[in-house]
């Protein structure tokens, strides 16, 4: 049973205390006014076996969880490739970052900012050495942000190969074959030395993404400015938030307006979003009770630093015995990051891809011992590897019969940059 103790009044953390832990996992929860952070392991569950395919690695991951996880914090990850183990389907491109289909991990400590105040919950024999780390945590948060002491050149991508893969797309949702399909593309940098707790510290002060996450396995690094939710599980109910619509924030107060109410009128980007709450309220019903999925807000424009995004709401009240692995299991991929039909859009994604998602377009979240947990989409996303020296970014936007591609790839480049304009500040 784990001891929680006050920390008192908590603005935020200095991840660069976090350099000697091997594993952690940091999330943020805006509208819920909340931080955590999971350090250390005391047990995990870690899967990256991609001949166990139809189940088999969710199974495997349910019995852990329901065997170790109930009434204990819980904080873990999903590569898009646990697809895999879902349906009948393949990763052709190899993953140089090699993140495991699935890994959650029970931490040895966790660290919590909720309304401003901040706690400690450890087990009684890891007290003393987490309240060591958390002074780390609190006092170096007065430093401010260091500046990066290796600079990195992103290489830009293929822009003649993304529009012929684009094109070859369009022809696929023209004939029939899907309606929608997300599309994307890979930034890389090399650059040994790189410092991610810099980065993400850095990043994190001038994007204010409301579900954040910076996510240490070994020597690969996550740093995520997520402004998406995929998953949130309060027991018995199940909420889904796919965002599909994107327009660049405006200085000027009236051009800035103008630009969300052009993204609300946009009948593309309506029919994109749509889609995609079409493909979520069909996950859901997997696991719904006969009440069936409703549709809490539609193709709604939130606003934040950097973008106006649109999103919608989709809920449900689940089955009796439904817990949230079977949620997870039910919904994966997001919707957002597929396409429809879901599955054929899989397909096609990995051929006309030239990359592996590997972690981007999964999820990062955690579960609290009252059962209540919280999930990312992994876009606008940093992957690093420190003992290669490389980092990648992927963006992507959704094909649809009334696509540009040349303006999807422009929205391609303002997610990246969205993203990238924080570290050369």
């Amino acid at each position: 049973m784990r001891t929680s103790v006050g920390l008192g009044r908590v603005e935020g953390w200095c991840f660069a205390a976090l350099g000697e832990q091997e594993t952690f996992l940091y999330r943020r929860v805006m509208d819920g006014d909340q931080e955590v952070l999971g350090v250390g392991v005391r047990d995990a569950f870690i899967h990256a076996d991609t001949t166990l395919t139809l189940g088999v690695v969710f199974d495997r991951w349910k019995e852990w969880w329901e065997a170790r996880v109930q009434g204990e914090w819980c904080f873990g990850q999903l590569a898009y490739d646990a697809k895999n183990g879902l349906e009948d389907l393949v990763s052709q491109a190899l993953d140089p970052m090699s993140w495991p289909d699935v890994c959650w991990f029970i931490p040895r400590w966790v660290f919590e900012i909720k309304g401003g105040q901040g706690w400690l919950h450890a087990h009684p024999e890891d007290i003393e050495e987490g309240l060591r780390l958390a002074d780390r945590l609190l006092n170096d948060t007065k430093k401010g942000v260091e500046k990066q002491s290796v600079e990195c050149i992103w290489v830009e991508p293929d822009k003649a190969r993304y529009l012929r893969e684009a094109r070859h797309l369009l022809r696929r949702i023209h004939r029939g074959d899907i309606y929608e399909i997300n599309h994307c593309l890979e930034w890389l940098a090399d650059a040994m030395g790189w410092d991610p707790h810099v980065a993400f510290q850095s990043i994190l002060t001038g994007s204010q993404a409301p579900y954040a996450g910076y996510y240490r396995l070994g020597e690969r690094y996550a740093l995520c400015f997520s402004p998406e939710r995929f998953l949130k599980w309060q027991p018995g109910l199940a909420t889904t938030e796919p965002m599909k619509g994107t327009r660049p924030r405006h200085p000027d107060p009236e051009r800035d307006l103008e630009l969300a109410l052009e993204l609300a009128a946009d009948e593309k980007e309506r029919s994109e979003n749509i889609m995609a709450v079409d493909v979520a309220r069909h996950d859901l019903s997997r696991v719904a009770a006969p009440v069936g999925v409703k549709v809490e807000e539609l193709c709604a424009v939130r606003s934040y630093p950097a973008v106006h995004q649109m999103v919608s709401t989709i809920q449900c009240r689940t089955a009796p015995g439904v817990g949230v692995v079977d949620v997870v299991r039910a919904c994966f991929p997001p919707a957002s990051m597929t396409g429809a039909p879901k599955i054929s859009a899989m397909r096609l994604i990995d051929q006309a891809e030239g990359m592996r998602r590997g972690l981007f377009a999964g999820a990062l979240g955690f579960v609290d011992p009252e059962g209540l947990a919280d999930l990312n989409v992994v876009i606008r996303t940093i992957q690093f590897r420190a003992d290669t020296g490389r980092l990648s970014l992927m963006t992507g936007s959704a094909l649809t019969a009334l696509s540009d591609p040349d303006k999807e790839w422009e929205e391609c480049s303002l997610k990246a940059a969205s993203v990238l304009r924080y570290l050369s500040a």
